[in-house]
């Protein structure tokens, strides 16, 4: 006996799962619907199947192919329009007009006895058996009522309470004779208990109904689609589950690598190949999909999770469905009864309610409130650069594709036959994706020069020798699991507002140049890269007065890439030094703010035993310093920004010195004692770079550890600013605790506001209208001075759903309240 499998329903109520899967692909229990149907034909000896299909067809068939994976043989009969129950098998007649053969559904899931109902059909010498069931509450199916012989005396199709007549339904399996088909017109739309059974009964024909005992699901809504994957899970329904069972009711399949402090409660299931951090909590009735990532502090109840979806730190899923290729990102929460179609974006911290349903390719962004369903927006990326370039998490936002396609972007806005300078620092991420990057530029017709792992200054000032532009690679300071693409211009730094707006049309259109074969760019790689960098900076750096000084320094290299460089730049400064951590560690591209905490406190543990005259600690990257004292004390970053200037412009005395506007006043002050003046730029480091290049600028940094050394270069480079400090310190015979000392304090107070985009406009309006009659400054968003001279300022990120605040007053108290007043006014705005 042959079956048919009818799988051409668009399964309208499922969606959005269905918008863009057809019903019969939605996994239960990480297979298929229709796979579970067909595996249980095979267990009853229906090898030969005919499968008919409409919405979505090709999808049906290519997954299951012609079934030989599952020991069947499976045939397609396609649907041009909706048929209904009969005209689709009517379509299939050719295959079946030889014998009996068993009609099913490909997406009701069900452990019925088919062997037991094929008997009892040839036992009656039926027409048709319809195959029926007992269930709670029937209004969503069509009642039958059956003699004691088993022969059907009325249908009725999903009728209302007052209709009820019976608690046994039609499941929509049958067992038929070919002749049915001469009650099936041909190419119209039929239903089999709409028109042909009432037409055989009238006319006598033996119509049965067989009363099945087991589990049966018509997955028709998100409830029983929910429903079915706890019935798989507790047992309920005889199907197989891959994978192996490794507590009661907890499965995990093949290649899937939970951590052993992940919190499980089964039941559950874990598909293969997912990964499940320490930290985060499944519990039961979950069922997440193959390659799935489950990030530290998750929480997961009764969610149901397609295949390919990152679910981000201290994100919340109870209750929900979430579509596959979907990236949930930190602390997201999604409620009880909510569905997220394919390929969305859940932006950190966003709410998506109880029953909203997001259609697939939509973006949700950072902060947002969702409460009502999300149709017909497009995703789109509104930001693709951010504060450090191009940032996401590895394999989750940034992908080799992405990289290609970003980098072949890059490369169209350059001439044909430029070069560009690539580098990277030493992790493996950073690695993957600069050879797909390299690959892209060559493909756009522009020679590369790779200096592979090379510290982010030295790659600045490499692109800045005849090169077009470069491109850095590196892993998210701080961010371990993140990293940055940054994008030079030909000088070496990051790239202008205009010139990333240029790059993100490009990149939004897709209007990639390709060279033809004669003009695939070229690859090299220089030599003496880092003598060139360290002869270029003694040469430009004062460093007279070291060697006479005899001082003695303590260098952490933090294990990265700036140690590259120190070997030959210290020897050559006749320095006495020591230094710690001088070897690359690949698997801590970057640290975290305790990491490098605790690290300085040991590198100050190491000056003050060794008497040394202070230390310096470097990022991975080489692009930042922080400073320890001679007694072992920290110097805060944003304080050691004004020690350095301070030794500065009182070497100079005269000239400019650029600095955000979000640093403390007290900055003016201590220039101005030196005869210095303050240029305030923003906030964007693209913009202190420019100032940097002016011939009257002495000094630049933003207080974060970042500092420019003008006369060296006009971007941020540790190791410059290093050879700088050495060269003051020694000259001026000061220690740096002298020069903290005679500083005064500030009291610089920060916070950062969750803002959804839509109400970022309202919000600084509503800023400038409660400033009055105060001094208002629009250097950076809104800095509101107030007459006694503290301010506060008010900055919307470019990049995320944030507002910053920043405050400054005599004292902490008076910083506070300034900072509280005014989050009250963007937290009013934003509501």
């Amino acid at each position: 006996m042959k079956a048919v499998v009818m799988a051409g329903g668009e399964g309208t109520r499922l969606r959005p799962m269905t918008s863009s899967m057809p019903k019969p692909l939605l996994p239960v229990a990480n297979r298929p619907i229709m796979e579970h149907v067909l595996r249980l034909l095979k267990r009853h000896g229906l090898n030969e199947t005919v499968v008919t299909v409409q919405f979505l067809a090709s999808l049906v068939k290519n997954y299951f192919g012609d079934g030989e994976e599952l020991g069947m043989e499976l045939s397609y009969a396609n649907e041009e329009k909706p048929l209904g129950t009969a005209g689709s098998v009517k379509n299939a007649e050719e295959a079946l007009k030889d014998d009996a053969f068993l009609v099913i559904s490909g997406d009701a899931l069900t452990d019925f006895d088919l062997t037991e109902l094929i008997n009892f059909h040839k036992e009656k010498g039926a027409l048709v058996t319809v195959c029926l069931t007992r269930v709670p509450n029937p209004l969503e199916f069509g009642i039958t009522i059956v003699d004691e012989e088993g022969k059907v005396e009325r249908f009725l199709e999903k009728p209302t309470w007052g209709q009820v007549f019976s608690d046994t339904v039609n499941t929509g399996i049958y067992v038929m004779e070919p002749e049915v088909f001469d009650y099936v017109e041909a190419d119209v739309p039929v239903d089999w208990s709409g028109d042909v059974f009432p037409q055989l009964m009238k006319e006598g024909k033996p119509v049965y109904g067989f009363i099945a005992e087991g589990y049966w699901e018509d997955v028709g809504t998100h409830e029983s689609y929910v429903k079915a994957q706890a019935d798989v899970l507790e047992g309920k329904v005889d199907v197989e589950i891959d994978g192996f069972e490794i507590s009661p009711g907890v499965w995990v399949a093949e290649g899937a690598e939970v951590h052993p402090d992940a919190v499980l409660r089964g039941p559950l299931y874990i598909g293969d190949y997912a990964k499940v951090e320490a930290g985060a909590e499944i519990r039961e009735h979950t069922v997440i999909g193959s390659n799935v990532v489950v990030k530290s502090g998750a929480f997961l109840h009764k969610a149901v999770v397609h295949d390919n979806v990152y679910v981000g730190q201290h994100s919340n899923l109870r209750g929900c469905v979430v579509g596959k290729n979907t990236d949930i990102m930190r602390a997201a929460r999604i409620e009880d009864g909510a569905v997220i179609g394919d390929e969305c974006l859940i932006g950190e911290e966003s709410i998506v309610q109880g029953n909203v349903r997001v259609y697939p390719f939509k973006t949700i962004e950072a902060g947002a409130f969702v409460n009502t369903s999300v149709i017909w927006e497009s995703r789109g990326q509104a930001h693709l650069f951010g504060a450090r370039g191009v940032s996401g998490i590895l394999n989750v936002e940034i992908t080799p594709e992405l990289a290609v396609r970003l980098a072949g972007a890059y490369a169209t806005t350059l001439k044909k036959g430029s070069t560009v300078t690539t580098a990277r620092d030493h992790s493996r991420g950073a690695r993957a994706l600069k050879r797909a990057v390299i690959s892209a530029l060559q493909a756009s017709a522009i020679d590369v020069r790779d200096l592979e792992n090379v510290p982010l200054p030295v790659a600045r000032q490499q692109t800045a020798r005849g090169s077009a532009g470069g491109i850095m690679i590196r892993t998210s300071p701080g961010v371990p699991d993140s990293v940055d693409i940054m994008f030079f211009d030909g000088q070496g730094a990051d790239l202008s507002q205009g010139s990333q707006r240029k790059l993100d049309r490009v990149f939004a259109r897709q209007e990639y140049r390709r060279a033809f074969p004669g003009e695939i760019g070229d690859l090299y790689f220089p030599a003496s890269v880092f003598d060139a960098y360290t002869g270029s900076l003694l040469r430009n750096v004062d460093t007279t007065g070291i060697a006479e000084a005899g001082l003695k320094v303590v260098v952490d290299a933090s294990n990265g890439s700036a140690g590259l460089v120190l070997p030959s730049l210290l020897g050559k400064l006749g320095v006495d030094s020591l230094t710690i951590n001088p070897g690359l560690n690949e698997a801590r591209p970057t640290e975290t703010g305790d990491q490098r905490r605790s690290g300085l406190v040991r590198l100050g543990e190491i000056v003050a035993s060794s008497r040394a005259a202070f230390g310096v600690r470097f990022d991975p990257v080489g692009e930042r310093l922080s400073l320890v004292d001679e007694k072992g004390r920290i110097i805060e970053d944003d304080r050691a920004l004004l020690v350095l200037l301070d030794l500065v412009a009182a070497e100079r005395r005269s000239g400019r010195v650029a600095l955000p506007v979000t640093t403390t006043r007290i900055a003016e002050q201590v220039a101005a004692y030196h005869g210095t003046q303050v240029e305030w730029t923003t906030t964007s480091p693209d913009d202190l770079t420019r100032v940097g290049q002016d011939e009257s600028t002495i000094f630049g940094g933003d207080g974060k550890g970042g500092f420019i050394v003008p006369e060296f270069n006009s971007v941020f480079d540790g190791t410059a600013a290093f050879v700088r400090l050495i060269g003051l310190v020694a000259r001026t015979q000061l220690t740096l605790s002298q020069i903290d000392a005679r500083i005064p304090r500030a009291h610089v107070l920060k916070r950062d506001l969750a803002t959804p985009w839509a109400v970022k406009g309202l919000v600084m309006r509503r800023v400038v209208e409660a400033a009055g009659d105060r001094f208002v400054d629009t250097t950076d968003g809104v800095r509101v001075v107030e007459t006694d001279g503290r301010w506060v300022m008010v900055l919307p990120d470019p990049a995320e759903a944030v507002t910053h605040l920043w405050a400054e007053g005599p004292d902490d108290a008076s910083a506070q309240a300034l900072l509280d007043e005014w989050s009250a006014v963007v937290d009013s705005a934003g509501r």
